[in-house]
């Protein structure tokens, strides 16, 4: 993986998220300079009070606790000033960072469904949580330094040119040595800190995948298969990580290094200077240089010190900002809207492919009569759901178009398409909540007894009432546990609670046992009167009464017609039938 030395581009578009928070950020610079101003005025105060200190018996003790109580007053001003800045500083970092959370998940909620299909979902958590968390502690942690910091070392600077023009030369030396070893250390380290957090996703992806899947992995004995490639993984992630870590770990004891020799050097000068009989320089003077010296440095070698918390940050602002900059599904505010819908749908010299090069649907059409039930047959891969995928415009279609009541679907809003059909899918889906929650997800206007009503035809109504709760019962990782036949009924009763006015119903009863579908079909069949509705099933019994049967194969229809047209033609729909309903 090829990345990028070091790349502020992104800090530089997170500032626009700590620029909001203008209040806090000018209390920040204020209290910064009380604190800057009082530290460099303590120091001040420790030369004065040794020069107090005349010789053996000769201690001006008067002057000595004048400014030993004036020192007192100071560190405590010091000591509130750095407090309210780390407050300051850590509502800002976690606000801007609570911000750009939320405009990520905002332009999640917009990109188009096939980012999710290419995309880890493991490595998309990632995002919200490891990613944002090493932004906002390392922007935490340079807020708290950055004020005071700056203050100090403007002061400092001036109070030692006033004091010795050459110690303080000896003193800026050292400082362009600090800066270029910061650099050089950081420049070499954060290639390995951005693939460390890729890697970071990539473990995510991997544990929430096999998590979710632990029944599939234990049937199929591949605990260990799994432990050798989650071993892998971690063992790339740990040598990108040591590797990172190391190299950036340089930083601040090479920084205190630099600075101990300044340190020294300013000792000797002012040493040799005092012996040289200037009267300029005192051993107060040296005092506080020493001192004021370590102070002017000290904000460099602090940032040095957490180079690699900023450097982690960095990596993680590049990829959060990566997310940022997905081509979003294209806006529809100027689409218009859906009228009375009747349910014509109309499929016209569609293509479709989900990637270059490998057609998938080619020259498709076909067409929906208002209130007809068409049911899709076919191989696995035939192009039965992408048939959904396209008509819901969870992709578009590469050339040609579909047809809603002779509109084409491409020029009316998504959501109000998308709330014309009714979807019951294979792979359910309940999220951790009260049944009344999850049957409502589709219109939270329901009442009570629209609900009841739809619980009795997706016969789920005796099971909720021995509930103890009732509707009001919690399920999921934090209520009860329901079996996957159970939550397959409850999707079907969430779409009837919905009454939209179109119908996608892909393998709907695959989990349920035989004689509930067969009790099912019959409110499937009063559901679906009057509605458009489109039935993908493997399952020829359930599609028997259907109005048109396509029979499907390599994104082509290779038969079309009622269930008896099909078996009096003796053709691909014929052998299906056969195979399921005779020896």
């Amino acid at each position: 993986m090829k990345t990028k030395s070091l790349d502020w581009t992104s800090f530089r578009r997170f500032l626009s998220y700590l620029a909001k928070y203008k209040k806090e950020n000018w209390l920040a610079v204020l209290f910064g300079l009380i604190a800057g101003s009082t530290t460099v005025y303590i120091t001040y105060l420790i030369g004065r009070g040794v020069d107090q200190l005349v010789g053996e018996n000769q201690v001006h003790f008067t002057g000595l606790f004048k400014i030993g109580g004036l020192f007192a007053g100071i560190v405590l001003l010091t000591v509130v000033s750095q407090w309210l800045i780390q407050r300051l500083g850590n509502k800002v970092a976690y606000w801007a960072v609570a911000d750009l959370r939320k405009d990520a998940f905002s332009h999640l909620n917009r990109l188009p469904l096939r980012y999710y299909d290419q995309t880890s979902h493991g490595n998309i958590v990632s995002h919200f949580t490891n990613d944002m968390d090493n932004i906002s502690i390392a922007v935490s942690q340079i807020f708290n330094q950055l004020f005071a910091g700056m203050s100090v070392v403007l002061l400092a600077l001036f109070m030692m040119l006033r004091m010795s023009v050459v110690l303080t030369i000896v003193v800026l030396v050292s400082t362009p040595i600090i800066f270029l070893v910061s650099y050089l250390v950081a420049r070499s380290s954060q290639a390995n800190f951005a693939a460390q957090q890729e890697i970071v996703g990539t473990v995510s992806g991997f544990v929430t995948e096999m998590v979710g899947n632990q029944k599939i992995v234990k049937a199929f004995q591949q605990e260990e298969n799994n432990q050798e490639q989650f071993e892998k993984i971690n063992q790339e992630l740990y040598v990108k990580g040591q590797k990172a870590q190391f190299s950036s770990s340089l930083s601040n004891p090479l920084s205190r290094f630099v600075d101990h020799l300044a340190y020294l050097a300013v000792g000797f000068t002012g040493g040799y200077l005092i012996l040289s009989g200037s009267e300029l320089v005192t051993i107060g003077v040296v005092s506080s240089f020493t001192i004021y010296s370590t102070q002017f440095t000290k904000p460099f070698i602090e940032i040095s010190g957490v180079m690699t918390q900023i450097q982690m940050a960095l990596a993680g602002l590049t990829r959060t900002f990566d997310l940022l900059d997905k081509k979003e599904e294209d806006s529809d505010a100027d689409k218009q809207d859906l009228p009375t819908i009747k349910g014509e749908i109309q499929f016209n010299y569609v293509d479709f492919s989900y990637e270059n090069g490998q057609s998938l649907i080619e020259d498709f059409n076909f067409t929906a009569k208002p209130g007809e039930t068409i049911a899709i047959v076919g191989k696995t891969g035939a192009g039965k759901s992408t048939l959904v995928n396209l008509l819901m415009r969870f992709y578009e279609v590469d050339s040609g178009e579909i047809l809603l009541d002779g509109l084409n679907i491409d020029d009316i809003k998504r959501d109000q398409l998308r709330k014309s059909f009714g979807m019951v899918l294979q792979d359910t889906w309940l999220f951790d909540a009260t049944l009344r929650e999850n049957l409502t997800y589709g219109n939270e206007a329901a009442s009570d007894k629209e609900i009841y009503t739809a619980l009795q035809k997706a016969y789920m109504y005796d099971y909720v009432m021995r509930l103890p709760h009732g509707l009001d019962t919690s399920i999921g990782h934090h209520g009860i546990k329901i079996s996957d036949g159970q939550r397959q009924l409850l999707t079907i009763a969430r779409t009837m609670v919905s009454e939209p006015p179109m119908l996608i119903l892909d393998e709907a009863t695959s989990s349920v046992d035989t004689l509930t579908e067969q009790k099912i079909q019959s409110a499937f069949l009063e559901m679906m009167e009057g509605r458009t509705s489109f039935v993908i099933a493997h399952r020829l019994s359930t599609i028997q009464s259907a109005d048109k049967i396509l029979v499907m194969e390599n994104g082509q229809i290779v038969e079309a017609g009622t269930h008896e047209d099909l078996l009096e033609k003796k053709g691909y729909y014929e052998q299906l039938y056969r195979v399921q309903f005779e020896e």
